[in-house]
């Protein structure tokens, strides 16, 4: 059938004379809609029920069953500074003496030294380029657990977008040439179609909410390096920790029922995917 399709077009567009290498090309282009078609509803009679089980088995795991949230927050490896107490007292010119029996020159030695660029020191005078505060503690690390969480999460996001992508091409297939008549079925196929294509649209946006978690936590965390006596950035990371991992739980929540979602209205809806304008003649008996 595909191949008189294929030299009716020919004829149509005046092409025959590419016959070999049109049949050729049309020819795998048949097979791959053949082998989506199968692999769609492979997906959907037996690869949705299985992932449905297996996040719900996920869910009710440990690790997204936390109830101590307090479990969630991680070491800043930001330690608060011993104050510094300075001595504001102005002495007089003759006076060498500070209030607190200091010296001058122990109060001159707590005050910034400048480089001397013309030393013959190995520091470095004089460069060009931004500031960057250095930690003398080391690293800030991410918080490991919801790291570790949002591995799981982000495969089965990104098999979600694949599948939805799957069975928006398998229905876009099946839909028939435009024509008067019966279209009721096309219509069912029309707006499942949508309600796919969104759920492959809102699954994207999954990623964009882990990526904005790690900008928000390092923006905070950079409020603690400089201001690292205001309890409240601190108490801001843990807070947006908890606030994290309820949204990888319920993103993965969002996720099962995706699937769930999808495989009940393709099953309702299957006979009319398939066959979206019967046969008149079946009503004449």
């Amino acid at each position: 059938m595909e191949s008189g399709l294929c030299k009716k077009y020919l004829q149509l567009f005046d092409l025959s004379e590419y016959n070999s290498e049109i049949s050729a090309s049309w020819s795998e282009v048949e097979k791959y809609k053949a082998d989506l078609k199968t692999k769609a509803e492979e997906l959907i009679l037996r690869g949705f029920p299985e992932k449905i089980v297996k996040l719900n088995n996920l869910l009710a795991t440990e690790q997204f069953n936390e109830k101590d949230m307090g479990k969630m927050h991680e070491s800043l490896n930001i330690p608060v500074p011993e104050p510094i107490a300075l001595n504001c007292h102005s002495p007089s010119s003759g006076d060498t003496t500070t209030n607190n029996g200091g010296s001058a020159a122990a109060v001159a030695a707590t005050k910034k030294r400048k480089i001397d660029s013309s030393s013959d020191t190995n520091c470095v005078a004089d460069v060009p380029g931004t500031k960057v505060m250095a930690l003398l503690s080391g690293p800030v690390p991410s918080n490991k657990r919801l790291t570790e969480l949002i591995a799981v999460v982000k495969p089965q996001i990104k098999q979600l977008v694949e599948d939805s992508n799957l069975l928006k091409m398998w229905i876009s297939f099946m839909i028939p040439k435009i024509e008067d008549g019966n279209n009721f079925g096309v219509s069912v196929q029309e707006d499942t179609l949508a309600e796919v294509q969104a759920v492959e649209s809102e699954a994207a946006t999954y990623f964009d909410q882990i990526t904005r978690y790690y900008a928000s936590r390092a923006k905070v965390l950079s409020k603690v390096a400089k201001y690292p006596h205001i309890d409240d950035y601190r108490i801001a990371v843990r807070e947006l920790d908890e606030k994290q991992y309820l949204s990888v739980w319920l993103v993965l929540c969002e996720i099962r029922n995706r699937y769930c979602t999808l495989h009940d209205i393709i099953i309702k809806n299957l006979e009319k995917l398939k066959k979206p304008r019967s046969s008149n003649t079946d009503a004449l008996y």
